[in-house]
């Protein structure tokens, strides 16, 4: 009985890390605006698979004001983006 409990318990935790792997799966894109009032950015991005969406130039919110500061018009990126409040907003940048 215990080892089944083990069992269960470590397959648990493989999941739990397998899914946060995909959670924070960075994008490829190029920034086309920064827009640091609204706090906002617009990215021309490839597909965005955890949101399963085609690559296009969309807008997005910025999780943390100081993303914006490493962000200039023309620049390629790699980025994670996800809902947060409904709203598509990119939460990380390398």
């Amino acid at each position: 009985m215990k080892t089944a409990i083990k069992i269960t318990l470590a397959f648990m935790l493989s999941v739990g890390a397998a899914a946060g792997a995909i959670a924070q799966e960075y994008t490829k894109g190029v920034v086309d605006k920064v827009d640091a009032k609204a706090q906002k950015v617009t990215i021309k991005h490839e597909d965005l698979k955890n949101l399963d969406m085609p690559g296009m130039t969309m807008v997005f919110r910025v999780k943390d004001a100081a993303i914006l500061e490493k962000l200039k018009a023309g620049e390629n990126i790699e980025f994670v983006a996800d809902r947060v409040d409904g709203k598509l907003t990119v939460t990380e940048v390398k």
